[in-house]
């Protein structure tokens, strides 16, 4: 009969291309095994995205894959290096980017900052994923002066209100400091800091700090310890969230998870496909867990995510390091292979 009440879960993984594959097929031995440590099932299926799925299937977004995703629990992506990604965020409206940037305290020295910089490091960036300059009209045309090409920003207000009740409310939870990024100084018809401050009213614990996008980047790096929870457009987030891996050491060790209204989320490493290394067995999985650590605890299944987050703090700590993280002195280069088998044995243990 207990059988029964075990949680079960059905996600959709994408591997895509490059290291893609690598990343995700170590992501999902770790999650199985916790699956069974913690007591509840786990499904995969595998659909297809971007150039692999163009080979297979004729289309960079096939609706094979849409198929699949609908009714799943989460989508578990690799990467890709074209076609097909923005049409699934925008399928499925997965206008929140969560990107949390944490220190790990054994790779404070990883940091391209002074270790004193980042130690006890805790952001979160909140971007918004499915509008602004990536989604507005675009397109190439000419005039008298010659040939000019366009990309237009464009935010409804409503896109800017929902995004920001959920900034407030993670920062709410947090520590109550919501940094808002704008550039309202040469763009002043985009009304972020007047929307946020708007929606902030019902979030009396919370306070609002608009900040000028530039100077919130080079504040993110004279003095990152000062920020909480960052909100940003869609191409300023997606600037601003890279510098995140500078701070941290590399950027193969940030996740991300992309929520729609519903809570039904696509999670993936912030990297890209790095085709230099694919193939190699080297890639870091380390992004891709801390997206499926986001997973776990969207679905509240808090026990599994903080068992993983404890097994990979207790690796690192022993001094084992991929090649993207610059082993010196004392520490030990590992492979994919060989980092996932370490995190298998600290979760048994």
């Amino acid at each position: 009969m207990g059988s029964l009440s075990k949680p079960s879960y059905r996600i959709v993984a994408i591997p895509g291309e490059g290291i893609g594959p690598e990343v995700v097929e170590a992501s999902l031995q770790i999650l199985q095994h916790v699956a069974k440590i913690e007591g509840f099932t786990l499904r995969v299926d595998y659909g297809w995205l971007g150039a692999t799925a163009f080979l297979q299937m004729g289309s960079y977004f096939p609706q094979a894959t849409v198929q699949l995703c609908d009714g799943a629990n989460g989508i578990v992506f690799g990467a890709v290096s074209q076609g097909g990604l923005l049409e699934l965020r925008k399928h499925y409206d997965f206008f929140c980017n969560l990107r949390p940037i944490r220190i790990v305290d054994s790779l404070v020295h990883k940091s391209s900052l002074r270790p004193e910089k980042v130690q006890g490091l805790d952001i979160l960036i909140i971007r918004e994923l499915v509008s602004g300059i990536y989604f507005g009209p675009a397109g190439r045309s000419s005039d008298e002066k010659g040939a000019y090409g366009y990309h237009t920003m464009l935010y409804y207000d409503e896109e800017i209100r929902r995004i920001a009740r959920i900034a407030l409310q993670k920062a709410q939870e947090r520590r109550g400091l919501l940094t808002v990024a704008h550039k309202e100084n040469a763009l002043p018809h985009l009304g972020w800091t007047r929307l946020v401050q708007e929606e902030a009213i019902k979030f009396p614990g919370v306070v609002v700090e608009p900040m000028l996008v530039d100077n919130l980047a080079m504040q993110m790096v004279l003095n990152p310890q000062r920020f909480d929870t960052v909100l940003a457009g869609n191409m300023f987030g997606d600037i601003l969230s890279d510098i995140g891996g500078a701070l941290v050491g590399s950027l193969g060790l940030l996740g991300s998870a992309s929520l729609n209204a519903d809570g039904f989320g696509l999670y993936e490493a912030i990297h890209g496909t790095a085709p230099d290394i694919a193939g190699k067995g080297i890639a870091n999985p380390l992004g891709t867990l801390g997206a499926c650590v986001l997973m776990l605890q969207q679905w509240g299944e808090v026990g599994a995510a903080q068992r993983i987050i404890a097994a990979q703090e207790q690796v690192l700590s022993e001094g084992y390091r991929t090649a993207d993280l610059f082993p010196q002195g004392s520490e030990i280069l590992i492979n994919t292979e060989k980092l996932i088998d370490l995190l298998l044995e600290k979760l048994s243990s």
